[in-house]
């Protein structure tokens, strides 16, 4: 029986796949920065790029939890599911997973992160010629 709503448990579940992708980013750029890369900048900034917009979402994120007394906890794992408890408003749901699904999630939300911290910018003078006559 579910007792969260389907908001809360997409909220739950977004703040999670989020958080492991940021640690996924956090070992990538270890690895960059001690690995045999020639040219580490490109690589390093478009990871910090992604990072930092998954820590903004996270933070919205984390807001409304609170607001709505939502929380995540991890419960266990073996070799085939993860399981996590969602609460909120009292009530508790556990989540169970299948790795190679959490794996997919996080995997979509890097594309993601990517595509928004390869988009160009929005400012007036990004092309250069804004003011120019």
């Amino acid at each position: 029986m579910r007792y969260l709503n389907d908001e809360d448990v997409l909220t739950c579940s977004r703040f999670l796949f989020l958080s492991m992708a940021i640690v996924v980013m956090e070992q990538d750029i270890q690895s960059i920065e001690n690995g045999k890369f020639k040219i580490k900048e490109p690589y390093l900034e478009l990871l910090r790029k992604m990072e930092h917009q998954a820590r903004l979402e996270r933070r919205k994120l984390q807001i409304r939890m609170k607001k709505h007394q939502l929380d995540v906890v991890f419960l266990q794992k073996n070799d085939t599911f993860s399981t996590y408890l969602f609460t909120g408003n009292g009530y508790e749901e556990e989540k169970r997973y299948f790795n190679p699904a959490i794996r997919k999630k996080v995997q979509d939300i890097l594309y993601e992160l990517m595509r928004k911290a390869l988009q160009p910018s929005r400012s007036p003078y990004a092309d250069g010629t804004a003011g120019v006559r």
